[in-house]
């Protein structure tokens, strides 16, 4: 017995060793190699590299920061830019685990039939790193070489598209998802993950009824209670968007009833209490059931968003003033939720902007949102933009205000109407700026601390203990930088329209000290202010026709703004109704129709036709019905344009040479041509002045004529040929004894020019743009002397902004900035010589070129103040296509003082410059 069982363990182990030196030695494609291969590849690594995979799934659900205030994510995968990824150091030890045993499959079980499980296992752990290029790439490789494998291959086309996804590449999903749509009727089983998927893609287009339908059919297949319990709240918050609350309800409460996370079923609830409001139409105390949460103390951790909830009923019950007070009650007890703090912030914001008007806290509040949201919030770009752009928006609401106000004064009986007034410059209650004093060495902390809450001196005390101080500001350093000491030091987006208290403190004893002896309008001459505020009063048809016409323009600014800027559709829409409800018959109807047609093409398809066929109707010569019955008429007109002026500058260049025969014939060509072109009246001046080079003056005066006749309402060409006859009619007997009209190029003859202004009698202004050397005499303004205007500069701070203000100057420009250094600019300037002459005759305006690398300023001066550049610039402006000739996408006007333009020496410093005009003027 005792050698029968020697025998069999020496036949066991001569076994073992065979099987193990077989393994050593060199594989084989074999029945026995391929299963030894699967055995170990099986149990060894992929069961474990699963087990792995799992635990991390887990972990990252509980450790995800889930923002209910959005839709949640469909899946879990941890964002690029995420503080997840940094914290996550096991995570992603485990996932190089994985990967290791993926490789081994792959390097040493070649013949197993695991290879495509490695190459998803690759592409997870890939996924779940955040490197989503290199998943898409595992993923693409199992596809294009196991699609046989139906398993293998759906899966990887799952995950394929959802890699795509995590870094916004949706076309290219949406490509993957398409071939994985036409697979799942067919699939009997495991169809809940790709029917996830593309619930996602669905809902990153804003298709959230399709979403719906893709997720309650996963929601059916799905066999994981979690994923359920996830995809049916988010069915619930799609419902809700849909304002479909019964079905939104329904979900809320199957959340509620299920195993769901504590923060998830708290939400559930909490939805479902204002939706239960909503449908219930209560008036009153609808935030009773909110309230009642506070007294939970499971939610002691969530009432910065109770209070959140209650403010958002208040809102949309109009009670603002009560919503903002728990919109702030949300941020002080808002101790851990940062994504909850930076929503009250921007709430808040929004609320001083759109109904309480206060400007400034909108801005204050904005650049706290900004500071506090993840820049992965959807809309933070917007966020940005409109507190970088909040002056622009902030000036035509101020209009608005203030022609509401002077309308609804005007409207008062007389004696009412004077006690109205008096109020507004007298208010009740009004300290007394003059006589308040503040000592330089106070500080502004000071005055809110009384006696009794003066700072303690123990050593329990934060600021007296010196260990305490330094670690504190060492993790100050590490979160904010180097800020600093100053009011407001959170804010990083700084504008002119906001000048910090810091620096009005830091002022206040000066400024005060030089008002003393000064008459200030804001301090003392009260009388001034009050008659120039009685004096706007739009007391007639005209002036209520002016004043109506001002805050037309603003609310049309404000829309183009909302929609072209900042690329906010729905703000944009609610300006847009609001203009065409108080005025219905302002000048900017097509333009507004034009707006809100863009605006519901795609998401209102009846709206939209609506407003498209009341362009077509009412406004069928416009650019907007040409461009809705041809998309390509924007294209078609740039080139058109484009063509226009190479001709016309091909004309000038022959004008340049003096070849005044090649110059009437071209014209000719091109007028008989394109006969309705806006260039033709400059075309028929290049001919005339061609022909007067050439004929005599009768010749000169029935073209100059022609022109007036042919063009009556130009307000470029028409003008300076009626100075030019009425300068020949006044010369006339001289011009007769010419041969030829225009013969200043003979030294002999006289030449022609413009009539020259009576020479001023007052001091002549000083400083002046030297003359700029003309192409031609005949185009040469005569040099006149204009007074200079003295202002007394204001005793109030100067709004500044980097190297740039708004001090007052004596010598302003008005630019146009040309973005591109290799166009020739000779016949632009010849067209704004042509306007300044037509217009401002006698009036010194010379115009001269400055050059950047990729930039060229034609600026013109000099005048005496800023009204007057401002003037020049909206009489230009509608004239600049006419003038400049080259595409209106590459040239900007503005004005700019000499002080800030001898400031601008690059494009960086214009760019600047242009920011600061647009936020100021």
């Amino acid at each position: 017995m005792k050698n029968y069982a020697t025998h069999n363990l020496k036949v066991i182990l001569f076994s073992l060793c065979s099987c193990i030196i077989y393994a050593c030695g060199s594989q084989k494609d074999n029945a026995t190699t391929r299963s030894m291969q699967n055995l170990t590849a099986r149990y060894n690594y992929i069961y474990n590299a699963k087990v792995i995979l799992n635990t991390h799934q887990q972990e990252l659900a509980e450790a995800y920061p889930e923002n209910y205030d959005q839709v949640l994510p469909v899946y879990l995968g941890p964002e690029i830019d995420s503080n997840f990824i940094v914290k996550d150091g096991n995570g992603a030890k485990t996932m190089d685990d994985i990967i290791k045993k993926a490789q081994i499959i792959i390097l040493e079980k070649s013949y197993s039939n695991y290879l495509d499980d490695a190459y998803i296992l690759l592409g997870k752990a890939n996924f779940f790193k955040g490197n989503y290029f290199n998943a898409a790439e595992y993923f693409d490789y199992v596809i294009k070489n196991y699609k046989n494998n139906t398993k293998s291959y759906v899966e990887a086309l799952n995950w394929k598209a959802r890699s795509l996804m995590q870094v916004r590449r949706l076309n290219e999903a949406k490509l993957t998802l398409d071939t994985l749509a036409y697979m799942i009727p067919d699939l009997k089983k495991n169809t809940a993950e790709p029917l996830a998927t593309l619930a996602q893609l669905s809902i990153y287009h804003h298709k959230n009824a399709v979403a719906i339908s893709y997720l309650k059919d996963a929601v059916k297949a799905s066999h994981d209670s979690q994923h359920k319990i996830r995809w049916t709240y988010i069915l619930a918050q799609l419902s809700e968007q849909q304002k479909n609350y019964s079905e939104a309800l329904l979900s809320y409460r199957k959340v509620q009833k299920s195993n769901a996370p504590f923060e998830m079923y708290f939400n559930a609830n909490l939805n479902r209490i204002k939706i239960n409001a909503l449908l219930s139409g209560k008036k009153i105390n609808k935030q009773d059931e909110l309230l009642a949460l506070l007294k939970d103390d499971k939610n002691t951790d969530y009432i910065d968003q109770i209070y959140y909830q209650i403010a958002e009923s208040l809102i949309a019950d109009e009670a603002y003033a009560e919503a903002k007070k728990y919109d702030l009650l949300s941020i002080q007890k808002s101790t851990k939720n940062q994504y909850q703090k930076g929503l009250s912030y921007l709430k808040i914001a929004d609320l001083n902007f759109k109904h309480f008007h206060d400007y400034l806290n909108a801005k204050l509040y904005y650049d706290s949102a900004v500071n506090t949201l993840p820049k992965t919030y959807p809309g933070f770009e917007l966020i940005v933009k409109k507190n970088q752009n909040l002056e622009y928006l902030t000036k035509r609401y101020e209009t608005i205000a203030k022609e509401d106000t002077l309308q609804n004064i005007a409207r008062l009986p007389e004696k009412e109407r004077e006690a109205k007034i008096q109020a507004i410059f007298n208010p009740v209650g009004r300290p007394d700026l003059v006589n308040t004093q503040v000592s330089p060495n106070t500080s502004p902390l000071a005055f809110n601390l009384s006696e009794s809450n003066k700072p303690q001196t123990s050593s329990t005390f934060y600021f007296s203990n010196a260990a305490a101080l330094s670690k504190g500001y060492s993790d100050f350093k590490k979160k904010w930088g180097n800020r600093k000491l100053e009011n407001n030091w959170r804010q990083s987006i700084r504008s002119s329209a906001q000048t910090t208290n810091q620096d009005i403190t830091n002022n206040m004893a000066t400024a005060l000290a030089n008002n003393a002896g000064i008459d200030n309008p804001g301090l003392s001459d009260k009388t001034a202010e009050i008659k120039a505020y009685t004096t706007a009063l739009p007391l007639t048809a005209g002036q209520l026709a002016q004043s109506n016409q001002k805050i037309i323009d603003a609310y049309y600014d404000i829309a183009s703004f909302y929609l072209q800027e900042l690329n906010d559709p729905e703000e944009a829409e609610e300006v847009y109704q609001i203009l065409l409800n108080r005025f219905p018959g302002n000048n900017h109807l097509a333009a507004s129709y034009y707006g809100l047609f863009l605006i519901y093409k795609n998401k209102d398809q009846t709206a939209a036709t609506n407003y498209k066929n009341k362009i077509l109707k009412e406004f069928p010569g416009t650019v907007y019905a040409k461009t809705i019955l041809d998309p390509s008429f924007s294209l078609k007109q740039t080139e058109l344009e484009t063509t226009l002026n190479k001709e016309y500058n091909s004309i000038f260049e022959q004008y340049q040479k003096k070849d005044f025969t090649g110059v009437m014939q071209m014209a000719d060509q091109v007028l008989k041509n394109k006969e309705e072109n806006y260039l033709s009246p400059q075309y028929a001046y290049l001919k005339a002045i061609a022909i007067g080079r050439t004929n005599h003056v009768d010749t000169l005066l029935t073209t100059f004529n022609g022109i007036t006749n042919s063009f009556p309402d130009d307000k470029l060409i028409t003008p300076l040929v009626k100075d030019h006859i009425a300068y020949i009619n006044e010369h006339l007997q001289d011009f007769q004894k010419r041969k030829i009209a225009l013969i200043d190029f003979d030294p002999n003859e006289p030449p022609f020019a413009i009539r020259q202004a009576p020479a001023p009698s007052v001091t002549a202004r000083q400083e002046v743009i030297p003359a700029v050397q003309q192409n031609n005499k005949i185009e040469s303004a005569a040099v006149t002397n204009v007074p200079k205007t003295e202002k007394p500069i204001p005793a109030v701070p100067i709004k500044v902004e980097g190297m740039f203000s708004t001090a007052v100057s004596t010598v302003y420009y008005y630019v146009i900035d040309v973005a591109d250094a290799s166009l020739t600019l000779s016949s632009s300037r010849f067209g704004i010589g042509q306007f300044n002459r037509g217009n401002y005759s006698g009036q010194n305006l010379r115009h001269q070129l400055k050059e950047f690398d990729n930039d060229q300023l034609i600026y013109v001066g000099n005048f005496s103040n800023f009204d007057e550049a401002k003037t020049y610039a909206d009489g230009i402006s509608p004239q600049l296509k006419q003038i400049m000739k080259v595409p209106a996408s590459i040239y900007t006007g503005f004005v700019i003082s000499k002080e800030n333009f001898d400031k601008l020496t690059s494009k960086d410093i214009l760019n600047k410059y242009l920011e600061f005009y647009k936020n100021n003027y």
